[in-house]
């Protein structure tokens, strides 16, 4: 009873802040999200009888406290949909990119571990079916599994809180680049998802939200490289008004953050085709495409930032038994 499963991280393109039920992890309005690779966590499970209990280590460090206890709301679930009583776990989890700074670590973390946990024990679950085991652990997981552009509709059960797969036209996701801006900062996203109804920008974001989904939505139905971006780079700056307007007035952004701005705007003022995006962190995704993406590296190393470039990343897979990690 053992597999091993690979997921990318996500960016967010219409972003999720603030939870109906912080158990279940439902949002309070559907989130739409793109998959970056070949940045990619890596997780092998196994249960085995001869454990004494669960064990979970990430990134070669064993997992305690409440990293433990979302862990372990995800193995749960799979536990309850297997309908039998399965042995304790052994999980162990590898990243490929830095974490803790912004770039959607949990969601690929949890969307591999919910991957390889459904494998392990033989369950026969999609991926939108997989994205709800996901959510259980972090929101932005299920749309990890489901890849590529995904939509996480909201919802109050699993059938209706799950993540599907937004098509777009033939080689548009081919031509998409990702300049990864680094700005090793630690974030921590949970304490800003608790308190997100206490800001005074809450309401303000919340109306205005669905028409950022539909804008989102019809610009890649269209493939309109310009409106899916644009509207992320506006959806960044909404969601850091919330952010920052709540009880402990959280500021991500550092110095490097905002001189990756202005390099940005720069070069979309000469005519580049680049837009930036930041989720619940200081680091920073620079949106343009595979014709421009050297300049645009080019000009954001320029800042001082460590960078990497990455393209379009499908959903979660049960990968080998020869790329175990254990």
């Amino acid at each position: 009873m053992k597999a091993t499963a690979k997921a990318h991280p996500i960016q967010g393109v219409v972003k999720y802040h603030g939870m109906r039920d912080h158990d279940l992890r439902f949002p309070y309005h559907d989130s739409i999200s793109v998959c970056t690779a070949p940045s990619h966590t890596k997780t092998t499970v196994e249960f085995d009888a001869d454990l004494d209990g669960d064990v979970y280590v990430v990134d070669g460090e064993e997992l305690d406290g409440s990293g433990a206890d979302r862990v372990r709301t995800v193995v749960n679930e799979v536990r309850a949909r297997a309908g039998e009583e399965l042995p304790p776990v052994r999980l162990e989890s590898e990243n490929s990119f830095r974490t803790n700074i912004g770039f959607g670590s949990s969601a690929s973390g949890f969307a591999a571990a919910a991957t390889a946990l459904v494998g392990a024990a033989g369950l026969d679950l999609s991926h939108p079916e997989i994205s709800a085991i996901a959510r259980r652990g972090s929101a932005s997981a299920a749309r990890a599994v489901t890849g590529g552009f995904s939509d996480l509709h909201a919802g109050l059960n699993d059938e209706d809180c799950r993540s599907e797969r937004i098509e777009t036209p033939d080689d548009f996701e081919e031509d998409i680049r990702v300049v990864a801006a680094m700005v090793p900062s630690y974030k921590e996203t949970q304490q800003a998802h608790d308190e997100a109804e206490d800001s005074h920008m809450f309401d303000a974001r919340l109306a205005h939200i669905h028409g950022q989904l539909a804008e989102a939505r019809d610009a890649l139905a269209a493939g309109d490289f310009e409106r899916v971006f644009e509207t992320a780079e506006h959806d960044s700056l909404s969601l850091a008004a919330t952010t920052m307007t709540g009880p402990a007035g959280w500021v991500y952004w550092q110095p490097e953050s905002l001189a990756v701005f202005n390099a940005v705007r720069e070069l979309r003022d000469s005519g580049v085709p680049v837009y930036f995006s930041v989720d619940t962190g200081a680091s920073v995704y620079v949106n343009t495409t595979a014709e421009h993406v050297d300049e645009v590296e080019e000009a954001v190393a320029a800042t001082g930032v460590d960078t990497r470039v990455w393209e379009v990343g499908g959903p979660a897979e049960i990968l080998e038994e020869s790329e175990a990690l254990f």
